[in-house]
């Protein structure tokens, strides 16, 4: 008998099942790169440009020598590490400075940061420990296992569904007399591109006297009159008591974020394991994310964005193929598994790389492309995209 684990097995049943993943390795994360032919090799195995319109780099600030300066300026001041907790030894006067300019953009009392968005949502899920909590069907992973560590019930309502919401609630207010009710939601949905109905879910949760809480961590720096994201755009910041988000997409460095009031955000320092219990965010990234957040708000990047989103998404559909959503993040649905990877690798062929997203990421028979441009690319870039999807949607029999 044996007590082990047959690791190589459960990559073989992956491999089967047509659901192993594999690492990429590339030299840039900007709009252009440069990826490894064989991932063993030094710089001079890489292979020929191509086009990333997969990466969260929404902005294309990841490689703006603003951010970047920005980086290396608090790296040389303070340090690379902030080499503690922010609790023992690691508060520097920029976390606290990104966390004042955070908690401008959003429109709350404070903010705090943590060091990646994933602990910012199981932290705040586990310190809040609510009884009930209403979780939207396609909530993000950690969003998913922030429920699965805290100790209440959670109950999964349908995607973007207030009335569904609203049935679930009723159900249960019978039952519920002095219980802490929480409704979770996306404000962008990773692989869907669409937006929550945040007014009507603040409707339901206000007639009974639950909280809302929202990630924005793929709205923030791109929805919004300043960048504040959905929850800003839809006119509901006083009606959401916590919002989230990243400071590793559109602001293109690494962290998480918690904006909202000034007893919330003291319970959290005090509560949160995942902020008390880890070492503080590294001084780079809250400089960088700092910058990129200061460009953001100036507005000519999210309408650089904007203009390609249209103009991209005009395309694919005109080309025959079915798109989802309606932000930034636009999903080219194929169905088959099999022809989602067929259409990602022809279309690669051509040197644009948008991977495919299969299940258990997507529903099974919803395999799909998930296609993003960022404000960086040009409209020869678009071109190229589109050229590239049609040409290999024609190739792989899908239009």
């Amino acid at each position: 008998m044996t007590h082990g684990f047959s690791l190589g097995r459960r990559l073989e049943q992956r491999e089967e099942r047509g659901l192993r993943r594999h690492l990429d390795p590339a030299e840039s994360v900007a709009g252009r790169t440069r990826l490894a032919d064989d991932p063993g090799g030094d710089a001079a195995d890489f292979g020929e440009p191509e086009l990333v319109f997969a990466a969260n780099n929404y902005l294309g600030l990841a490689d703006d020598g603003r951010v970047q300066r920005a980086a290396e300026t608090a790296a040389r001041s303070i340090g690379t590490g902030a080499g503690a907790s922010r609790l023992v030894t690691g508060d520097t006067t920029l976390h606290r400075a990104l966390e004042r300019d955070l908690a401008d953009c959003k429109g709350t009392e404070r903010v705090l940061v943590f060091s990646s968005g994933y602990a910012a949502n199981v932290g705040v899920i586990d310190a809040l420990a609510p009884d009930v909590v209403f979780s939207d069907e396609l909530n993000h992973a950690s969003i998913v296992d922030g429920c699965r560590i805290g100790a209440g019930e959670t109950v999964v309502y349908d995607h973007c569904d207030p009335a569904d919401l609203a049935r679930r609630m009723d159900a249960r207010s019978g039952d519920a007399d002095g219980e802490s009710w929480l409704v979770l939601s996306d404000s962008v949905f990773s692989m869907d591109g669409d937006r929550a109905p945040l007014s009507d879910i603040c409707d339901v949760a206000e007639r009974h006297g639950a909280w809302v809480m929202v990630d924005e961590a793929h709205a923030t720096g791109v929805v919004g009159a300043d960048g504040g994201g959905v929850v800003q755009a839809q006119g509901v910041s006083d009606r959401v008591d916590v919002q989230l988000g990243t400071l590793s997409k559109a602001l293109a460095a690494q962290g998480g974020y918690v904006a909202g009031s000034e007893t919330l955000i003291e319970c959290l320092f005090n509560e949160a394991r995942t902020f008390v219990f880890s070492t503080g965010l590294a001084p780079p990234a809250a400089g960088a994310a700092r910058e990129a957040l200061r460009i953001a708000r100036e507005g000519s990047r999210r309408e650089r964005l904007w203009d390609n989103v249209e103009r991209l998404r005009n395309g694919l559909e005109a080309a025959g193929f079915e798109v989802l959503g309606d932000t930034h993040i636009l999903p080219v649905v194929v169905g088959d598994r099999d022809d989602a990877m067929a259409l990602a690798t022809a279309v690669r062929d051509r040197g644009i790389v948008a991977p495919a997203i299969r299940p258990p990421t997507v529903p099974a028979g919803r395999s799909r492309l998930r296609v993003a441009p960022m404000a960086t690319h040009d409209e020869a870039a678009i071109d190229r995209c589109l050229d590239a999807f049609e040409r290999a949607g024609t190739e792989c029999e899908l239009l």
